[in-house]
């Protein structure tokens, strides 16, 4: 029986390729949460400025590039107050021979990701 992934598998995998992102850019990692609805993912380090990631794992038909604003307002008002920059990281997973299908344990996946989005 093939099973999907979990809400916090799907979470997991996001956060995965994100964190790869950020260490291949040169951010150093201050803490790292992959809690699922524990925000943000990431805290970290880059030219000794502190960045808030917000990582979302997102499937079809939902658009990894578009985010809820009203949230992010209150994200926003947590990294004003440590003068952090803020990111959205949104990553679309879908199975790797149809995207609009969802993702299986143990077999290729696709993936739509297109970097960090700056909040603030």
């Amino acid at each position: 029986m093939k099973e999907e992934l979990t809400e916090q598998e799907l979470h997991n995998l996001a956060m995965n390729i994100v964190g790869k992102d950020l260490e291949e850019k040169g951010y150093e990692f201050l803490g790292v949460n992959s809690k699922l609805k524990k925000d943000p993912q990431f805290v970290a380090l880059k030219d000794k400025n502190l960045h808030f990631v917000i990582v979302r794992a997102i499937s079809y038909p939902e658009d990894a590039n578009v985010y809820d604003p009203v949230f992010m307002q209150t994200i926003k008002q947590h990294a004003l107050k440590f003068e952090a920059k803020m990111y959205y990281a949104g990553v679309g997973l879908g199975h790797g021979s149809d995207y609009a299908k969802p993702v299986i344990k143990n077999e290729a996946y696709t993936m739509v990701y297109n970097g960090l989005q700056e909040i603030l």
